[in-house]
């Protein structure tokens, strides 16, 4: 039963693209996505630039004075495939953002009636999301290891390792809203198959160049109905 709740609380997150509230998130979190990333590129390219000689001496060639613009322009071609790496620290904190903007335009839509959040205060937020940036970076260094040992398998050990934790993240931040912080990790644990999977399947399109831009909004949006649709199975 995940796999239909889980693409149906996608479908109607996409749905929710003719909410004006929920549009206007939705390009913000595009747009803040390409800014970094384009900031990403753009320092990575200075870098490169930075570090290379004006004129290096090759053997046979001799004397070469591109190689600084070539290594200037390969790099932003690099940064172009690395966004499928750097999407999912980018999209943990877009979501750190905007997560509580969309919930709200969310349960407005298709949960009305419910009674008022509880605010996170703003420093555990912080807190929170430095926390999680630092696991999320640190196990994906520790995870290199397998990913070069088993570089067929490596898009599979990366879409499994980071979807466990964006879906743990994600949840989590859409049910504390609702129930504090203890309720949230009980039901986390009680959901977790669920929630991995629909953290796998953000995962992987998050991955894909362009299209990952589009995914840390409607992710939260996804997570959002499914913390609400979980919850509505509870005895």
């Amino acid at each position: 039963m995940a796999l239909p709740l889980i693409f149906n609380s996608f479908f109607m997150a996409i749905g929710q693209l003719t909410d004006r509230r929920f549009r206007r998130v939705f390009f913000i979190g595009i747009a803040l996505a390409l800014a970094l990333l384009i900031a990403a590129t753009a320092g990575f390219s200075w870098l490169v630039d930075w570090l290379t000689p004006e004129q290096v001496w090759l053997p046979i060639i001799g004397e070469v004075t591109w190689i600084g613009d070539l290594l200037s322009w390969g790099s932003a071609f690099l940064l172009f495939f690395l966004s499928m790496f750097l999407m999912i620290p980018v999209a943990s904190a877009i979501t750190s953002m905007f997560l509580d903007d969309v919930a709200t335009a969310v349960e407005a839509e298709h949960y009305p009636g419910l009674p008022p959040t509880t605010p996170v205060p703003f420093g555990d937020a912080l807190r929170d999301t430095v926390n999680f940036l630092g696991v999320l970076i640190g196990a994906n260094i520790l995870a290199l290891l397998f990913y070069f040992l088993f570089n067929v398998f490596a898009p599979l050990v990366f879409w499994t390792l980071n979807g466990f934790l964006l879906g743990r993240e994600y949840y989590t931040m859409a049910a504390i809203r609702r129930v504090g912080r203890v309720e949230a990790k009980k039901l986390r644990r009680k959901h977790m198959g669920t929630i991995w999977l629909a953290g796998i399947l953000m995962a992987i399109p998050l991955s894909v160049p362009l299209l990952n831009l589009v995914i840390p909004i409607l992710g939260a949006a996804t997570f959002t109905h499914l913390y609400h649709r979980l919850s509505m199975r509870q005895p």
